[in-house]
């Protein structure tokens, strides 16, 4: 059976279903779209690597890289196989060097990792034409609508782009310390946009 290569075009709130994440993957030379609904902390520890923060403590998906990397296991691909009752089903392809093994993975995690070992993913075909959504355009903003603050399930005040422009450069590098010791990436996001605007400026 064929595999089709999906990338990451999309990740935010999910407009079905309270507190969850809707992670779009798009097929790889094509217009066909499959949404996928995680909870947030998956939605979490996607948006941190694609973004390259650095959480205070490893993550989950983290222990798992730096324990795969130990023992010299490599994540050469990931597969979503299967569609049952609107649950997907993927599993990690692993390789020690000497065979290829499968793992059983959540779909949510199997992509956390993959985006970790920075390998491809794949679906079957079935799959995308039984779930799968054609759009047009690009609506879906590459993490746009990902705060990890709300993810946290944080109320406290959060500090609009708006409000990082008054502070000076000094403030704005304490200001990112504690947004990352908070485990708030999307507000370090934010102030590491202005740090950057500001250096090529």
């Amino acid at each position: 059976m064929d595999k089709i290569k999906l990338d990451i075009v999309g990740l935010s709130y999910s407009q079905t279903q309270s507190g969850a994440y809707a992670l779009v993957l798009g097929e790889v030379n094509g217009r066909r779209r499959l949404p996928i609904i995680i909870g947030g902390f998956e939605a979490q520890a996607i948006a941190i690597e694609i973004e390259k923060m650095t959480p205070s403590r490893p993550l989950t998906h983290d222990l798992f890289k730096s324990f795969a990397d130990l023992f010299n296991i490599v994540v050469s691909e990931v597969l979503i196989y299967n569609l049952v009752d609107g649950i997907f089903f993927a599993k990690l392809i692993c390789n020690d060097g000497k065979k290829d093994i499968e793992i059983d993975a959540r779909t949510s995690d199997a992509i956390a990792i993959a985006v970790r070992f920075n390998c491809p993913i794949y679906t079957y075909e079935f799959i995308l034409s039984t779930a799968g959504i054609i759009i047009e355009g690009n609506d879906f903003a590459f993490l746009e609508n990902l705060d990890s603050d709300n993810l946290k399930g944080d109320s406290s005040e959060k500090s609009s782009p708006m409000s990082f422009s008054t502070l000076s450069d000094a403030e704005l590098k304490e200001k990112l310390q504690q947004a990352l010791s908070d485990e708030a990436y999307e507000r370090a996001a934010k102030i590491r946009d202005e740090i950057a605007r500001r250096k090529a400026s």
